[in-house]
């Protein structure tokens, strides 16, 4: 049996979760969902669209997917359902993880790897966090769920855009983006979101492509450049700085993300022994992490990934001709210590 892609929605309370998900629910995409909810609290789907009384674990809906509320942990609800597709009792081609508003998606993100049985039937596609335009700034301030739910994203949503002024959202955009830089942000309008940027995002996959917004490398080099030039580093009170970069320096978030980039190859053992180390001592504190790297003795791009302790590592497409050899990371977590990162890994290439 093909693998059931698994889609996490996540976001902070009032974010617009459950807007967006009765949208891809009532959408006439002919796609059959199963929804697995991890609370059901005043705002969850609506029972317009429940057909069954909820008293049960598992409900039809009227348009073919079905919901069910984990009243146990998410891996028993998996097994669940995967047992009912296999016996023919249910009938769904992929399954939205809704997590509650407050959760750290860290646990079940993990529950994708760390469990065999899940992993037989379950391909985790993506996490996908929806941001409140309007009250982000004060929940990235006051709470971590928040932020971390920013760092696990491979796609950012970002809701009620119209209830702030564009500068505002520009700052909030710039600030998300430090945050995560390798997930796309989009605004998104009540919900209204095509099908094909929800689901099939293969945010999960080992795959060769490791989108870091140019930008943000080149905005990374400027910061770098402004801390040679002052001793106060960012916080010199030159009008241009106050004007192009005070946005964002007023929260120093806990939750940050820096790029790797050498055109030198690692040496895969030291670069493994490295990492292996990191892991052990950082990995609760290392939300997603991800790299195309270069190794001395392939010919292959060697792909990576990770979420806190777990990494796994593939190998890619071979290096096309005449194409710049180039390891490229992406490093998201809490509080990391970006020197003896960087150290690290310079001193793990050849």
């Amino acid at each position: 049996m093909a693998l059931i892609p698994a889609t996490i929605l996540t976001g902070f309370l009032g974010s617009g979760k459950t807007t967006l998900l009765k949208r891809v629910l009532q959408e006439a995409h002919g796609q059959k969902i199963a929804v697995i909810e991890n609370e059901f609290g005043e705002e969850n789907i609506d029972n317009d669209i429940l057909v069954a009384d909820t008293n049960e674990q598992i409900i039809q809906m009227s348009n073919g997917c079905i919901c069910c509320t984990i009243r146990e942990d998410l891996r028993t609800t998996l097994q669940d359902l995967a047992q009912k597709k296999r016996k023919g009792e249910l009938d769904f081609e992929r399954v939205v993880i809704e997590t509650t508003g407050l959760a750290d998606p860290g646990p079940v993100t993990q529950t994708f790897f760390m469990d065999d049985e899940i992993a037989e039937s379950f391909l985790l596609d993506s996490v996908i966090t929806l941001v409140d335009a309007k009250h982000a700034a004060q929940q990235l301030n006051d709470r971590q769920e928040a932020r971390r739910q920013v760092g696990f994203a491979d796609q950012i949503f970002i809701s009620k855009t119209d209830l702030v002024s564009a500068e505002d959202l520009a700052a909030l955009q710039h600030r998300l983006k430090h945050m995560n830089p390798r997930a796309p942000q989009k605004a998104v309008h009540f919900g209204e979101v095509a099908i094909s940027e929800v689901f099939d995002l293969r945010g999960f996959n080992l795959n060769a492509k490791l989108e870091i917004d140019p930008d943000f490398l080149k905005d990374e080099h400027d910061h770098d450049h402004h801390d040679h030039d002052h001793a106060h580093g960012e916080h010199c009170d030159h009008p241009s700085h106050q004007h192009g970069h005070g946005h964002h320096h007023h929260h120093d978030d806990d939750v940050k993300s820096f790029v790797f980039r050498s055109e030198r190859a690692f040496d895969p053992a030291k670069l493994e022994d490295f990492l292996g180390a990191i892991i052990n001592i950082y990995g609760p504190r290392m939300l997603r992490y991800k790299g195309v790297l270069h190794m001395k003795g392939t010919e292959r791009k060697v792909i990576f990934q990770g979420v806190h302790q777990l990494m796994g590592s593939d190998l890619g497409p071979a290096w096309a001709e005449g194409e710049q050899r180039l390891s490229k990371m992406v490093f998201i977590g809490i509080d990391l210590p970006k020197d003896i990162l960087l150290q690290g890994l310079e001193q793990s290439l050849v």
